[in-house]
């Protein structure tokens, strides 16, 4: 009788291990696709802001007159979607650590400069990328200084240093706090409907 119970308990406890154990993985799988969702609707956002931002260079400061500045549809530059995702798997947890000369803390600094070498790494790319696919590319930087081949230049890795920063510490922490007050089942449904519109615009953009 006692060995009974004995064998009893020792199953209800494996059971009852068994079922944690399938909660904990549940829960792992719902928060690795939160962390999709997340990153996809993050590369979506930078996308569209990299778009404003290159129309209203287009526009405002040097009154070339409207172009799109994107490959798609819908008004996203997806090279700058990439470069903040990169950015942000990169360097995201590097930035918050101290590292200090004294007592300066020079984290910043070098976050300021891996900023700049990935985003130039990152145009480069897709620069012949761009010209692999479609013939050219979207930008020529044959009129600023140190230029290669018109594909990168100091100057403009410089503002992507400074966009790389405001991205970092400033839109990355607001989207955070958007995006954390949503719930699971919304932030899901808001990820869904924006990839299909996204992969039918891929899809589609040259048939239109």
């Amino acid at each position: 009788m006692r060995a009974e119970i004995k064998i009893q308990s020792t199953y209800l406890k494996q059971e009852a291990q068994k079922g944690i154990q399938y909660k904990e993985e549940l829960n792992m799988e719902k928060s690795t696709l939160r962390k999709v969702e997340e990153l996809f609707l993050f590369f979506l956002a930078t996308s569209i802001i990299g778009w404003m931002y290159e129309v209203f260079l287009e526009v405002v400061v040097y009154r070339w007159g409207y172009s799109d500045r994107g490959v798609l549809i819908g008004p996203y530059c997806i090279v700058y979607g990439v470069g903040a995702i990169v950015l942000l798997l990169c360097l995201g947890k590097f930035m918050k650590k101290k590292i200090r000369i004294g007592k300066v803390n020079i984290t910043p600094v070098l976050v300021f400069i891996g900023i700049m070498v990935i985003a130039t790494a990152i145009e480069l790319i897709a620069s012949y990328i761009m010209e692999w696919t479609t013939g050219d590319w979207m930008w020529d930087y044959d009129r600023f200084w140190m230029n290669f081949e018109g594909r990168i230049a100091p100057n403009p890795s410089f503002r992507f240093g400074i966009g790389g920063m405001v991205m970092l510490y400033i839109f990355y922490p607001l989207f955070r706090k958007i995006i954390d007050k949503r719930k699971d089942r919304n932030v899901a449904i808001v990820a869904a409907i924006t990839a299909v519109i996204f992969l039918l615009d891929c899809i589609f953009h040259n048939q239109i």
